[in-house]
């Protein structure tokens, strides 16, 4: 599955968007910048179009951490290094996956409590982070090769859709 993750070269239409924006995973300033990984603006090149695209990446990120969270407090395999190989790995996170959406489906706030999942309130420009997760491995900001003018482009793409279309009617009472 990760190597086909890696391959994937689709674009996404967000619903009732006009621009096709490019398929991209998230990352923090441990990652270099690339066409397909996005990163947050350095606190140096910060205006306030930045601070939005920081605000939305931030925003998936605490999505992924609260699902890996749920995921790893419901099944212990993610609590800790997993010593089997890629594939192995592979098919527990797809188990895992779908036993996770199955029991959602079935026992709902009794198998996951409200108070465990990541929810935002865009009105008042609330968040509550739900479960944390303690099983990702916070990584050292490593050195960062200059980025090319493609992924820059590619993250200004982002940057402009989550400063116009793609705009939450909270998000610069957020950057404040």
């Amino acid at each position: 599955m990760g190597i086909y993750l890696y391959r994937l070269k689709e674009n996404l239409k967000p619903r009732g968007s006009k621009v096709i924006m490019p398929f991209a995973f998230i990352g923090d300033e441990a990652f270099s910048l690339r066409c397909d990984f996005l990163k947050p603006f350095g606190q140096k090149e910060l205006n306030h179009d930045r601070n939005i695209f920081n605000y939305q990446l931030s925003r998936a990120r605490c999505r992924v951490e609260n699902a890996f969270g749920i995921l790893s407090a419901r099944f212990r395999i993610f609590q800790g290094a997993i010593s089997i190989s890629s594939e192995g790995i592979e098919k527990a996170v797809m188990a895992a996956c779908v036993l996770h959406n199955y029991l959602r489906r079935k026992c709902g706030t009794a198998y996951v409590p409200e108070d465990n999942v990541y929810s935002e309130n865009i009105q008042y420009g609330t968040i509550y982070l739900g479960i944390e997760s303690t099983g990702i491995t916070r990584l050292q900001r490593g050195y960062n090769r200059g980025s090319n003018n493609e992924a820059k482009q590619v993250r200004l793409l982002f940057t402009n859709y989550f400063c116009h279309e793609g705009a939450l009617s909270c998000q610069d009472k957020m950057i404040q």
